[in-house]
């Protein structure tokens, strides 16, 4: 989604995915934001709170790289350096200004 179609605060309405890991844990997430980059479809994820007395303030950004085989769509961690450096850049560029992101808590 771009900047511009970020939600406002007053009307926002979260988009919430369940994940299964490799030893069939299931979680919820709620998807930040989206982009495509050279081709290859991105989604930042945090884990999702339903009240907003618990939503912690040093969740993890988790970047997944979206693909698709003959099962059908899958998400997969960026888990290569080099590209998981580009892709969380191009993400704080996009995030920093709505959720007021203070660089130096990144990592």
């Amino acid at each position: 989604m771009a900047k511009e179609n970020l939600p406002l605060e007053d009307d926002y309405q979260p988009d919430i995915i369940e994940l299964e890991d490799e030893d069939g844990n299931s979680c919820t997430m709620e998807v930040i934001d989206v982009l495509d980059h050279q081709g290859i479809h991105y989604m930042a994820v945090v884990p999702y709170v339903e009240n907003e007395e618990d939503i912690d303030e040093e969740a993890t950004l988790i970047i997944l790289r979206v693909g698709q085989d003959d099962q059908g769509e899958y998400m997969d961690i960026v888990e290569d350096d080099g590209e998981l450096l580009e892709i969380s850049g191009l993400f704080q560029k996009r995030l920093e200004e709505v959720y007021h992101i203070d660089p130096s808590d990144l990592q």
